[in-house]
């Protein structure tokens, strides 16, 4: 029988597996849900490099929103296609990982695409 976190690396992988044979984009809208805060990245994975970050641990979303709610989850959405639009990025594909699509995944995956960000 496989451990809690062996089960959940198992989901992880056949998400990515799944994601990488349909896209044929080169970044990947990475998210990270943690029980305080929230994180998302962008990752250039022909190179393995993260280009763009962003979290609800950011001063600009602290101060404003409380990082485990779905408005703090928006806000990181929004602030990171803020910041993929600098990097002139605006085509991704979301990896939402092992977690399923719906509360504070759902509510970031909303904030990016209200700003700007194409998946």
């Amino acid at each position: 029988m496989r451990t809690p976190a062996e089960r959940f690396s198992i989901r992880k992988q056949r998400q990515r597996i799944r994601l990488r044979r349909v896209a044929n984009v080169p970044y990947r809208l990475s998210v990270f849900r943690a029980s305080k805060n929230i994180y998302a990245q962008l990752i250039d994975d022909s190179n393995g490099v993260t280009v763009v970050a962003a979290s609800s641990r950011d001063e600009t979303i602290a101060k404003t929103v409380k990082g485990s709610t779905k408005e703090g989850a928006e806000a990181v959405g929004k602030l990171l296609a803020e910041k993929a639009k600098k990097a002139k990025i605006e085509k991704v594909y979301f990896d939402r990982g092992a977690y399923l699509y719906h509360g504070r995944v759902k509510a970031l995956a909303d904030g990016a695409r209200a700003g700007g960000l194409q998946f």
